[in-house]
């Protein structure tokens, strides 16, 4: 419980990170931001395509819209949280030497994508919406 108190605490007080190891080489660093930065574009794609599903495709069947539309706002939400706590885990390790972090995340957030995409594609393939 500790050590999830303490990755939270950098969340919002990364300067603190400073305070951990010893400083990684800078491309290593800059490196950890911009994967950081691609989980962030992946979370807002995934919030607007929620958005895009609920709001422009009223005549799809409410609770594959409603399911689809969730699915992928609840993606997006995780994905965003998973990129700060990737990053500052990541970091951590950097600058103590250790072996970067897993995750198993990337596989569920593939999983979903994937669900959703198959999804619409029956929806696609047979039109089921709500005006018959």
């Amino acid at each position: 419980m500790t050590n999830l108190r303490r990755t939270l605490g950098l969340w919002l007080a990364p300067e603190r990170i400073r305070e951990e190891g010893e400083t990684p080489d800078y491309r290593f660093s800059l490196a950890n931001e911009r994967t950081f930065l691609a989980w962030l574009r992946t979370a807002l794609a995934l919030v607007g395509g929620g958005f895009a599903v609920d709001q422009f495709l009223p005549d799809l069947w409410g609770p594959a819209r409603i399911g689809t539309a969730v699915a992928l706002l609840v993606a997006g939400a995780l994905g965003a949280l998973r990129a700060v706590n990737h990053w500052v885990r990541t970091e951590l390790a950097m600058r103590h030497g250790e072996d970067l972090p897993v995750s198993r995340f990337p596989v569920l957030l593939s999983l979903v994508v994937s669900l959703v995409a198959a999804l619409m594609v029956v929806v696609v393939l047979f039109g089921w919406g709500g005006a018959g």
